[in-house]
């Protein structure tokens, strides 16, 4: 991986966790959402009216995806609802680099070395020991089986996009196109739970939501490319280093208070990082 793709994927990092934390900040989560996957269909369309008709062999890994991506959502949008950010989100991005090395090791051939394989597992342990708290602290274990879910679902779109990614005509051309159908999928899904609840009623959810979206789709749209240029699993793992700028942003926007516990798990995160670097 050269330079320029590392840091590339570690700013989208911190666009990703910007955005969750935007997500988390606003009172109604699910309309937050909703305007979320709808400013990101717009900004797709806008993209893909630049390019080129995505090739037949492209569409069922655009499908695919779009349909992971919406179940995502509705897992991430429910794991908040019970949790916190410090809670949820380590959780949810934790495992899903170590699902995403066994399944590219197991079924794509991903060669990565022997070094980077154990910096992306110290990068993963040290996440999931960030969000111990869930079983140590008493907070709601409903948060569990979304936050899981979330990981899951991340590992499927993280192998589905590297790949369909690769045989689009462009990564710009295939997260526009997701991001259209993603939009589609996901609040034909929010009509279909919660009615007109879903809908947003003030404008400052449209504003969060939107600035929300701006950064989903730039974080997403690098990590996509970056994927065409380097290892999936390698830049799913760095991607997760967003839990350092999630651990930030909750402990100088939400008060959120600094353990030895997390500073141990974040000293493992940034280990985890420098391994995949040598």
């Amino acid at each position: 991986m050269s330079l320029f793709v590392f840091l590339s994927v570690l700013a989208a990092a911190l666009l990703h966790a910007s955005w969750n934390a935007l997500i988390k900040a606003g009172a109604d989560r699910i309309a937050m959402m909703m305007v979320l996957s709808a400013v990101q269909g717009v900004i797709g369309l806008m993209v893909v009216a630049t390019q080129s008709l995505p090739e037949a062999k492209v569409l069922p890994w655009l499908a695919a995806s779009g349909l992971i991506h919406s179940v995502y959502k509705l897992f991430l949008t429910f794991a908040y609802e019970h949790g916190d950010l410090s809670r949820v989100y380590p959780l949810a991005r934790g495992t899903a680099p170590m699902i995403t090395l066994v399944a590219g090791g197991l079924w794509l051939g991903e060669l990565v070395t022997t070094i980077e394989t154990l910096g992306i597992l110290v990068l993963g342990i040290g996440i999931l020991l960030l969000a111990r708290g869930v079983w140590t602290s008493g907070e709601s274990g409903k948060l569990l089986p979304f936050a899981f879910g979330s990981a899951c679902t991340t590992a499927g779109y993280t192998l589905v996009d590297g790949l369909g990614a690769r045989l689009a005509a462009s990564a710009t051309q295939y997260v526009g196109w997701l991001f259209v159908i993603d939009g589609v999928i996901f609040a034909a899904a929010m009509l279909a739970l919660r009615g007109r609840m879903a809908l947003p009623g003030s404008g400052r959810v449209w504003v969060l939501g939107g600035f929300a979206a701006a950064a989903s789709y730039a974080s997403y749209a690098v990590a996509v490319w970056a994927m065409t240029q380097a290892p999936i699993a390698l830049v799913a793992a760095l991607r997760e280093t967003s839990i350092l700028f999630a651990v930030a942003i909750g402990w100088v926007a939400f008060g959120e208070r600094m353990t030895k516990a997390k500073a141990v798990s974040v000293a493992m995160i940034a280990c985890g990082v420098i391994l995949t670097r040598l």
